[in-house]
């Protein structure tokens, strides 16, 4: 059985990350998206508020499961008996960045945990978590960005009226 890893802050889960996920899933048979515990950023939503999203966003796809992790992808990884980890690129600027994360890993896991990239589809390419926050934040229409029910959240956290 093909396992993978897609882990991330998803903070909030976004159309850019659900369309990763969704090919993704038709790639291996097991998908297990993971929300990153972040001790250094300040998320809008807490961890558990970020695995409920993404099992409520991701419950038509029956080979996706939700979980979250704390501390190095390698070792969650291997705890989880996955070798793949799939990453979202967006821009040139994305692959430098995740080039250099995933060759560490390889490298931190002697060799045992892989990286896959899949490029953004182009109606996403623009989409970011901290984007679709700043916008709501100032009350603007996120309904492009993200489901409809995740807009709710994020404008409630921001105590928005849409």
């Amino acid at each position: 059985m093909k396992r993978a890893v897609y882990p991330g802050s998803f903070d909030p889960v976004t159309f850019g990350h659900l369309d990763v996920i969704r090919r993704a899933s038709q790639v291996f048979d097991v998908l297990v998206v993971s929300v990153l515990n972040n001790k250094v950023k300040t998320p809008l939503f807490s961890v558990e508020e970020r695995v409920k999203i993404l099992e409520e966003a991701t419950k038509d796809i029956p080979n996706v499961e939700v979980d979250s992790f704390s501390g190095l992808l390698i070792n969650y990884a291997a705890e989880k008996n996955i070798h793949v980890a799939v990453r979202g690129l967006r821009a040139i600027t994305d692959f430098e960045y995740e080039l250099q994360i995933a060759q560490t890993n390889r490298k931190l896991s002697e060799g045992r945990l892989d990286t896959i990239f899949l490029t953004t589809s182009l109606e996403y390419a623009y989409l970011s978590s901290s984007s679709v926050k700043e916008i709501a934040s100032f009350g603007g229409d996120i309904s492009q960005c993200v489901p409809e029910f995740v807009a709710e959240l994020i404008y409630e956290k921001y105590r928005i009226q849409k």
